[in-house]
C-alpha cells in the first residue's frame, strides 16, 4: 500500500502540493496523466525519495514495485507502449 498524507512540496517558492493525500491499496496499478508542469514527475521523485518532501509523509506497507518510463522515448524499434508493457515484469514473464 502507498500512503501519502498531507504532502507539501514547493519549487522555488511555488506550491506544487499543498496537503495532498492519497492511499493506493496493495496490488493496484496506477498511472498518472496531466498537462506539463502539474507535478507528475515530481511526485514520482518524491515517492522514490529522489526529492525530499517539505511536509507530510509518504509511506509504504510491504515492499513496493515502482516502474518509471522516461519522458523522452529512447531511439530504436521499441515503441513507447511496448516499453511500458515490458516494464510490467509479471506480465512479461507470463507472455514468455
Amino acid at each position: 500500500m502507498l500512503q501519502i498524507q498531507n504532502l507539501i512540496y514547493r519549487i522555488a517558492g511555488r506550491v506544487l502540493f499543498d496537503e495532498a493525500s492519497v492511499s493506493i491499496p496493495t496490488g493496484h496499478k496506477v498511472g498518472m496523466v496531466g498537462r506539463n508542469g502539474t507535478g507528475k514527475s515530481t511526485l514520482l521523485k518524491l515517492i522514490t525519495k529522489e526529492l525530499q518532501v517539505d511536509g507530510g509523509s509518504i509511506g509504504f506497507a510491504g515492499k513496493p514495485r515502482i516502474a518509471k518510463v522516461a519522458q523522452e522515448a529512447p531511439g530504436g524499434k521499441t515503441t513507447p507502449i511496448e516499453a511500458v508493457m515490458m516494464a510490467d515484469v509479471e506480465r512479461t514473464a507470463l507472455m514468455a
